[in-house]
């Protein structure tokens, strides 16, 4: 074990936590932002509850993404001066945008929107809420058009002098065709995961609490989370698909990884499951599916999918000798449950729209169960999805450019990396106990009550002192 390779670790572990609070972000904002709609168009207080609610685990949740964020861009000078020094023309461009632009105009409003009930005009509180979730969307597309230039850079040179990446188009790094089918894809994920939450809390309160004089409001929920479920997994199905094809242009290696293809195929089958030799050279026994991954990776399916074997033999003669294989089973397996936890949201979101059908009220503790477990499903698959778009890639820390072994700081000892890994994992394990238990402490309590809402125009108002909403 070296420098390197805890580096790596590090960067993976902060990176996939901070990801874990980055979708629910992401879409609870505009399913927040409707449902004060829903409530300023109706008048319906059933409306302002669920806004208010859900509003409430959406601050928790926002707090702590942007705590676990903020280490994520300081480890680029600490772990990868290297990488940070050959890209950063580039890569910080985008980033700054991001922070100067999109985060400014997030965090402005979701202020101005928690301390903005009852003092802002009913239009301008409304409208702060839907800044707030373009703002976070807008920080999400400039992040993944960073990322997506590590994965198909474009719009830069060389500089033969300084062996620096400088940026010679910026309208083309933020219309990276990588950039422009991940964003929707990233988007359609979040929205699995925060209609999975809508429905988790929703579900609980109308099983356990029946008699409930809030069982409308739940129940209102359970349905619009479970609609958006369903029109998420349908996006995420569509947008992988174009998805896929991309990859397979820019990143041929990376579908043949992720299929555990090794020799080139025409038609190619999809693997329903693969497994390869020890030393992930071969393929030793395939359950496939013929013409699939043709299909998904071409568009035709008769069409031609590259093997890792010819793909590492094309790079080695391009490149210069060294392996270009990622690791074979974490592509595999990371794409298969990315799918399959994904599909599992789906499915139970179909259940629990069955269970309510004809005014229905569901009842059953298996479906109590498997509800609570909706947000954790698209939670992992959004995870692996990362795991496989970050491994996959390997070991190209910008595909075609720089390797990752060359990215990493050379002046920072193995015992450096290994305490500020040890810090963060037990800082971030503390913070994960902390966002667990207020998450459940408040989806506990249920909506507030919102019977007496304090007059807009009361003559009192203006001396009255700043004050959280809830």
């Amino acid at each position: 074990m070296d420098a390197l390779d805890v580096a790596r670790w590090q960067f993976g572990v902060t990176t996939v936590y901070h990801f874990l609070f980055v979708p629910l972000t992401i879409g609870l904002s505009v399913l927040v932002a409707i449902l004060q709609t829903l409530w300023h168009r109706t008048g319906n207080e059933r409306y302002l509850k669920l806004t208010k609610f859900y509003g409430k685990l959406f601050l928790i949740n926002f707090a702590m993404g942007v705590v676990t964020g903020i280490v994520q861009e300081f480890q680029f000078g600490m772990n990868w001066s290297d990488y940070s020094r050959f890209v950063g023309d580039i890569f910080g461009a985008p980033l700054a945008i991001e922070a100067l632009v999109a985060f400014f105009l997030e965090s402005t409003f979701i202020g101005l929107w928690i301390f903005g009930w009852d003092r802002l005009p009913k239009r301008a509180h409304l409208a702060s809420i839907w800044a707030a979730a373009i703002g976070t969307n807008l920080s999400a597309y400039f992040i993944l058009a960073a990322n997506s230039f590590m994965q198909n850079p474009v719009g830069y040179r060389i500089n033969p002098d300084s062996g620096r990446a400088e940026l010679t188009d910026f309208p083309a790094v933020l219309t990276n065709k990588v950039a422009l089918i991940t964003f929707p894809h990233t988007l359609a994920g979040s929205f699995l995961v925060a209609g999975s939450l809508v429905v988790a809390v929703g579900l609980y309160h109308v099983i356990r609490n029946r008699d409930s004089a809030d069982t409308g409001a739940y129940r209102f929920a359970t349905k619009f989370g479970s609609w958006v479920v369903l029109v998420a997994s349908a996006a995420v199905l569509f947008t992988g698909d174009i998805q896929g094809k991309i990859m397979t242009e820019v990143q041929p290696m990376k579908m043949a990884a992720a299929e555990g293809l090794y020799t080139t195929e025409s038609p190619a089958s999809f693997s329903v499951l693969t497994i390869g030799s020890l030393d992930g050279s071969r393929e030793v026994f395939a359950l496939k599916i013929p013409y699939l991954l043709s299909y998904l990776g071409t568009g035709d399916p008769h069409g031609t999918v590259h093997g890792i074997n010819d793909l590492q033999a094309q790079y080695a003669s391009q490149y210069g000798a060294g392996s270009y294989t990622p690791i074979i089973p974490v592509t595999y397996w990371s794409f298969r449950f990315m799918i399959a936890f994904g599909m599992a949201a789906g499915a139970i979101a179909l259940l629990v729209l069955w269970s309510q059908r004809k005014g229905r009220t569901p009842s059953s503790k298996w479906l109590l169960r498997a509800g609570l477990a909706m947000p954790v499903l698209p939670l992992l698959a959004n995870s692996f999805g990362w795991i496989f778009t970050e491994m996959g890639r390997q070991p190209w820390i910008v595909f075609g450019e720089m390797l990752t072994r060359n990215g990493v700081s050379r002046s920072v000892s193995l015992a450096e990396v290994l305490t500020s890994f040890t810090a963060f994992t037990l800082i971030y394990a503390t913070l994960a106990v902390i966002e667990v238990k207020l998450l459940l402490r408040y989806a506990r309590a249920g909506v507030p009550d919102v019977s007496e809402q304090p007059a807009t125009d009361d003559a009192d108002d203006a001396e009255r002192p700043l004050a959280f909403a809830y």
